[in-house]
This record gives C-alpha cells, structure tokens and sequence, in this order.
C-alpha cells in the first residue's frame, strides 16, 4: 500500500494521510445535509410535493456518489482529492433547469447523465488532459489563488463574519452573535496551531469547536449516534427513463442548454480545483500535471454513477486543500474519506454537529494557505498581470470558479497578442479564447 501511494517520495504516511482525509470529510460533510435540501426544493414552500425528489433518497444517492467517486480518484489517480456532488451545480440543477425551465427532475437526471458520458469520452482522448497541460502556468497559480479568495470568502459567509448589505454589496457582520464568536474561536485556534507547525491543526480545530459549540448550546447534542439509511428507490436508474421518447425529452434546445452548462461549468470546476489542490500539495511537475488524465476520468465517471444513483454532478471538492493542509498528499487520503463517506449512511445523527460555525474556520485558513501562489505570478509583466487579476478576483466577486477561469482566459490571448507574444501561446488557448466567448454570449444570464 505504501509503495502503491507512494509515500517515501512524497514524504507521507498513515497518520498523516488518515488525518487528512479526516479533515477533508469534515470540511465537505456540510454537502450530505445540503445537496438533500437544495435538490427537493426545501426552501420552495409552494411547490407541489410529487414534483420533488425524495429527501431520503438524495441524501443515500449523495453519499454513495461521493464515496464512488472518491474511491477512484484515489485508487486510479492517487490524488488526495474527494469528489461530492458539486455546490452550485446542484443549486442550477434545482433552481434553474427543475423550478424555473420546468423540467422534470427525472430528465434532468437525463442531462447530468449525458454529460457524465460525454466527459467520460473527452477524457479517455485526452483532450480534457491537454486543455489542462495547454494552461499557462502563470494562470494556473491564478487559479489556485482565485480559489483561495473563493472559499475563504464562503468561510467568512458561513461564520457570518462578512454578511449582505444593500448600500455596499457586503458588510461586517454581527461579531456579538454567538455562532459568529464560536467560528472566531476556531479561526484563532487553527491559527494558532499553524503557526506552531502543528499538521493537523485544520482538524484539530474543527473538533476544539465543534466540542466548544456543544458545551456553550451554539451546536445541538445529536439526539442518537445510528439511524436507519433511506431507501435509493425513488431516484436510482431513473435518468435513464427519458430515453423512452427521446424526440421531446432530449432532443430540444432547453436540453442543450442544460447539458452544455453541466459540461462547462463541470469541466471547468474540476480543473481548477486538481490543478490549485495539486500546486498545494507540491505535485505539480513544472506545467505539467502528471496522472491528470486518470484524474479527469475518475472525476468524469463519478458524474455518471452520480446521475445513475440520483443526485446532480459530482466534481472534485476545493474542500480537499483542507486535508492537504493536515497532511494529505496521496490518493490513500482520498479513501479514507470515501470510508467516512459510506459510514455516515448509518451514523447521520452524528453530522448534525458539523455545522456551518465549524468548516468556516478551516475554509478561511485553507484560503490563506492557497494565495500563497501569487507569489509566483510575474506581476511586473502587465500581459501577464491583468488575465492573473482577473482570474483571481472574478472567483470571489462573481461566485464562480468557472466565471474566473473564463474571465482570465480570454483576457490572456489578447494581452498576449498586443504584446507581441504570440509564439508563447499555445493553440489550445486560442480554442479555449472561443469557448469561453460563447459562454458569455449564450449561457451566462
């Protein structure tokens, strides 16, 4: 096992992976009570019930597809990165295609399906692979640090540090509340402990508050440790049902639309996130990613199980840059979370105390560590400055990785072209220059 992982050369072990993945799980655990809630349309008080999925059934179909998919990132790409089903495609799943559209959920299971298949394809070519390897390495340190900025800032909004405000967009929050105080504990504790070289410190502090939000009444006791999993029937294999008429369900212009959105958005969250959580954890060779091909397909096939299963795209977790920080650096992490993953379909109950005042601090802590790439940005080449800028601060200031990535990537062409360095472009580039184009034309709304 140690050889497989390699662990000498990557200057790893059993703690240090274990503890990791630990970390990972409790960071990302928050999308087991999340996706169920997001996807049954929970907060839509006037929505028919029957056209809603199954709480119960989301919630099994989560934790397999997460456990799945994190089982073949670690054991094909030996990467320390969970997959889960993803946050903002499940929110464009619900709100978007099922409430606004009016498409079944059952179809547009069909469209995640589609798009797991179509992904599957792209990454056995190794086009995905070559569009990843084609990226500037100035711009992938952008992307690390983009992503950064992006989860510390939903740390802050989860802790309620940084809330809404109508004159200035966001403000400060209430530092007075409770919940607030309890996530400035943690910060300061995991803070702490860095500092002092601690490697588990990210876990560590998310345990030190969670165990202090119980003992101050901030987080509810779990009223029972094991609960009976929900039955997978009412979801499981049913994307495959729109393929009965294929000519109305699938074969229409609303259908592309929602397929081409999964595929972008999908393609482009996942690349962002293996490329900042691999420059993390120092397995970048160069430019080059290595394994991202086997990589790209652990994360592609994990779509597909996911729609099979009944839950909307899975993709590799940012999350994942909170076990790198306590430690992980080999697919052997990723396992152990896939393990926590299948054991939280009978202890449920427990999750209750991972709440939003206890991942907040890990996330702004993971964020610090993340900008620390751009330090490697050449700053004082202005071509090189604006696409990296925009790239980093598009992420935070527009919610999305993949806005960010878009954003940046069809500035550096031209910054480059003006300058005069055409020959340092690769043509993948120019491609990406296009698609990137007709996302703002035709599906940003």
């Amino acid at each position: 096992m140690k050889k497989y992982f390699q662990f000498d050369e990557l200057g790893t072990n059993y703690r240090r992976e274990i503890i990791g993945g630990l970390t990972t799980f409790l960071a990302m655990a928050y999308i087991l009570v999340v996706n169920p809630l997001t996807l049954s349309l929970n907060s839509v008080k006037d929505f028919p019930d029957e056209l809603r999925m199954d709480y119960g059934a989301v919630f099994v179909a989560t934790a397999l597809a997460a456990a799945i998919g994190s089982l073949m990132m670690g054991l094909i790409a030996k990467f320390p990165i969970a997959l889960a089903p993803g946050m903002g495609l499940n929110a464009f799943f619900a709100y978007t295609v099922v409430l606004t559209y009016g498409v079944p959920w059952q179809t547009a299971l069909t469209g995640v399906l589609i798009a797991g298949v179509i992904f599957v394809l792209l990454s056995l070519s190794g086009f995905r692979e070559k569009i990843i390897n084609a990226i500037p390495v100035q711009l992938k340190h952008a992307v690390g640090a983009g992503i950064g900025l992006f989860i510390a800032f939903i740390g802050f909004q989860s802790a309620g540090i940084i809330v809404n405000n109508d004159a200035t967009l966001v403000g400060l929050g209430d530092l007075t509340n409770g919940t607030t105080l309890l996530s400035v504990f943690g910060i300061l504790i995991t803070v702490l402990l860095l500092t002092r070289g601690v490697n588990a410190a990210v876990f560590i502090g998310m345990v030190a508050t969670a165990i202090v939000g119980m003992i101050f009444g901030l987080i509810d006791l779990p009223t029972k440790v094991v609960g009976a999993v929900p039955s997978l029937q009412p979801t499981f294999g049913v994307a495959f049902e729109a393929f009965a008429n294929p000519g109305e369900d699938i074969f229409n212009l609303q259908m592309l639309v929602v397929i081409l959105t999964f595929l972008f958005v999908a393609f482009f969250d996942t690349a962002g996130t293996l490329v900042a959580v691999a420059n993390q954890a120092g397995l970048m060779k160069g430019e080059v990613l290595p394994r991202a091909g086997k990589g790209l397909f652990a994360d592609s096939m994990s779509i597909v199980v996911g729609a099979v299963l009944g839950t909307s795209p899975t993709t590799s977790y940012v999350e994942s840059s909170a076990g790198v920080a306590a430690g992980a650096r080999t697919g052997f992490s990723a396992i152990v979370v896939a393990i926590m993953f299948i054991l939280s379909l009978f202890f449920f109950p427990l999750l209750s105390v991972i709440t939003a005042p206890v991942t907040a601090p890990a996330l702004i802590v993971v964020g610090v560590l993340m900008v620390a790439s751009l330090k490697n940005i050449e700053w004082d080449r202005f071509e090189i400055a604006v696409p990296a800028f925009f790239t980093v601060i598009a992420m935070p200031l527009t919610y999305s990785i993949a806005t960010g990535i878009a954003i940046g990537f069809v500035f550096y062409p031209i910054t480059m072209l003006v300058k005069g360095k055409a020959k340092e472009i690769h043509p993948l580039m120019y491609f990406l220059f296009v698609v990137f184009l007709c996302y703002f034309i035709f599906l940003v709304e």
